[in-house]
């Protein structure tokens, strides 16, 4: 399962992945105005303050309570940081409250289920603990993942494995959820994982069955690809010149959404080759910073669960 925000490492610390590149890349002026827009337990925060003047500011933002009580205890600590709880999606009308619109000299997304989520069992990420089957990031809103299976039609449930998870074995899938919860509701995590594995005609060697069914449930429950098109179709207009927007992706989906994005902003308007037009013509509206940077060997041999995190920034012209 892809797993991102601020990681712990077996001592028990908080790790995040991609960090000093991720900083590195990210901040661009000590007394700018930051957003870290999936706080988790921040890592990245906490090694941008190290960088941050007294001038500077930072905002984090996440949508999880444990994670927002981090952030407050992290606030105390730092006279620059504020905190909001919200979804990363609604960082403009944040951006705008405070009056900081073309203003932000960087952005930071870290997307995924960070280890705390994902380690603690009553959360429902994982497979590897059983708990109840929730998933929410924000435990507090919506419906939780056991909520949705035991009402969703059969279509639709092979349609968000299908398209989330890039499950080829979804149809079969769906058809023991459906079997299964005529008998018993399926409320935790390990009796879904025990409906997936059943299910599977052959199993992949080195994962586990229930991998990409999870991912896209989870995917479905928090919404988190629709949360990714709508925050980056308005940060352009957060940063000032020369601001930056930085995104760790970890699979395939969220990755390709943010490398269409930052490619149409680096490229400019699309024209026919047949049209003569001069470059700056093009509305370009950013330059290309790290095209794709992955973690070292070392840093994997610290942490696997960076194994799969794509670093991607761009800077606005």
């Amino acid at each position: 399962m892809a797993v991102g925000g601020s990681e712990i490492n077996s001592d028990g610390d908080h790790q995040a992945v991609l960090a000093e590149s991720t900083v590195d890349a990210w901040l661009t002026d000590p007394d700018g105005i930051y957003i870290d827009g999936t706080f988790g337990r921040g890592g990245h925060s906490r090694l941008l303050l190290a960088k941050l003047s007294a001038k500077g500011k930072l905002l984090v933002v996440d949508r999880d309570p444990e994670a927002i009580g981090v952030a407050r205890q992290l606030a105390r600590e730092f006279p620059q940081v504020s905190v909001e709880q919200s979804e990363f999606a609604n960082i403009a009308g944040l951006v705008t409250d405070r009056g900081w619109q073309g203003k932000v000299s960087g952005v930071l997304l870290d997307l995924g289920v960070s280890s705390p989520q994902l380690d603690r069992a009553e959360r429902g990420f994982s497979f590897l603990r059983d708990g109840p089957l929730d998933m929410r990031m924000n435990p507090d809103q919506g419906q939780s993942a056991a909520q949705w299976l035991a009402i969703a039609e059969e279509l639709e449930i092979r349609d968000v494995l299908r398209h989330y998870g890039e499950e080829k074995f979804a149809t079969r899938i769906a058809k023991g959820i459906i079997a299964e919860r005529r008998s018993r509701p399926i409320l935790t995590t390990h009796h879904f994982a025990e409906v997936i594995d059943k299910a599977m005609p052959v199993v992949e060697k080195g994962k586990h069955p229930a991998t990409r069914s999870f991912q896209a449930v989870r995917i479905f429950i928090n919404q988190e690809l629709e949360q990714i098109e709508l925050f980056l179709d308005g940060s352009v207009e957060l940063l000032a010149a020369g601001g930056r927007l930085a995104v760790i992706s970890f699979h395939s989906l969220e990755d390709r959404i943010v490398k269409r994005f930052i490619r149409h902003q680096v490229q400019g308007d699309r024209l026919p080759a047949s049209v003569p037009v001069k470059d700056e013509a093009l509305n370009k509206r950013m330059k290309m910073i790290v095209k794709a940077a992955k973690a070292d060997e070392k840093e994997l041999q610290e942490n696997i669960r960076a194994r799969s995190a794509i670093l991607r920034v761009a800077e606005k012209l």
